[in-house]
Order: C-alpha cells, then structure tokens, then sequence
C-alpha cells in the first residue's frame, strides 16, 4: 500500500532537517521571554497582594546600606531644628522605624496619620524606639509643607534629592518603611502605605529589638 493510499504521507527527510533548527532556535528565544514574564508575575503578586512579606529582599537581617544624607533645610521640631541621620544613628543601641516618603506621594498622605500615631508612642517618646524619614526626590519647601500641614513624626529626617540611597536600600517606591535592630541590622521591610495594624507590629518588634 502506497503512502496515498494509506493516508499518511512522510515529510522528505530533507524538509525535517530544516524544521528541527528552525523549533530550536525558536525554543532558544522564547525560552527567556518566558522566564522573564513568569518572574514578572511573580513579583507582582507579590506587590499588589497586600503581602508585603512576599515582596522579597536580600537586605533582611543584613546590617543596613551606609547612609549619609544632608538635614531638610529650615525643617524645626519643638522649635529646635530637625536633624539628618546616619549609620551611628541607625546602630545606636535602639530599634528605628525609617519611613521613605514624599510630599508628591498620594499613598505617604494616607499613611501619615499612622505615623503620627506611632510617634505618640511611649517607646518612641522615651527614646526607646526612633522614627525617621528618607524624603525621597522632593523639593525642600514641598517636603516643610507636607509635614507642617501633615504633622512631623519624624526625630530626623535625611533627605534623598537623587534617590541614590533609596537604590542602595533597595526602595521599589514610596513609601516604604524599614525596621533596624538596634545593631543596625534590617529586621523588615513593609512596602506601601502602612496602616493601623502595621504600625502596631512595626512597634511590637521594634520594643523587642528582634
């Protein structure tokens, strides 16, 4: 029986010879396009899913990025000017709450009022416990604004005009807010708008310097 008649018919093996490369070159460019798109969900997920556990950083329970950032200018707390921060502050014997916020971030004027709150704490207004601000990208007067109408919880604030130390910490956006041991180590990071319940185990951990 012929190939016709039997409803089959081979492709020449010429032909099959040339398929081969052509899936495999194919396979070859698609394979990291694939990769790429599954490692994109991945992270998005991980984003918008209000988890910010799942949002991953090497930076856990490493000793936090060197930081050296100028004061926000003409910025007064108390009536006593608010100073910047730097590496000895953040490995001072206590935990710190670092809060990366913007006067142009619709999300930090959500959050804000948390901070406030968390500011008023008792751990935090015996010193136990410090909250400071990296102004991410912002204009010095936008900035005095924002916590002049907002209120200022911060005991310091550096203020980040390049965005180059957010880089180093490994900022997605703002605002973000990171909890240091006492060592200076990164004990956690939360991204997004903190809200209530955050701040009350941001402080939680931060009273217990783990």
């Amino acid at each position: 029986m012929s190939q016709v008649e039997s409803g089959q018919v081979e492709a020449p093996a010429e032909a099959s010879a040339e398929i081969a490369p052509h899936r495999r070159a194919a396979l070859i460019f698609l394979a990291p396009l694939m990769l790429f798109a599954a490692l994109a969900v991945v992270f998005l997920v991980g984003l918008f899913s209000g988890d910010a556990s799942k949002v991953p950083s090497a930076l856990i329970g490493r000793p936090a990025p060197p930081i050296a950032l100028a004061a926000l200018e003409g910025l007064q707390r108390d009536g006593q000017p608010v100073p910047a921060f730097g590496m000895a502050d953040l490995a001072a014997g206590r935990a710190t709450i670092v809060n990366v916020f913007a006067s142009w971030c619709a999300p930090c004027r959500v959050e804000h009022p948390f901070l406030v709150a968390l500011a008023e704490a008792p751990a935090v207004k015996a010193g136990k416990v410090a909250v400071v601000g990296m102004n991410y990208k912002d204009e010095a007067d936008n900035a005095r604004r924002f916590l002049g109408a907002l209120g200022n919880p911060y005991s310091a604030v550096g203020v980040d005009r390049s965005g180059r130390a957010a880089i180093e910490w490994g900022v997605y956006g703002v605002p973000e807010t990171f909890l240091i041991a006492p060592d200076g180590r990164i004990l956690e990071k939360h991204v997004g708008p903190l809200d209530a319940a955050t701040a009350g185990k941001l402080l939680a951990r931060a009273m217990a310097g783990k």
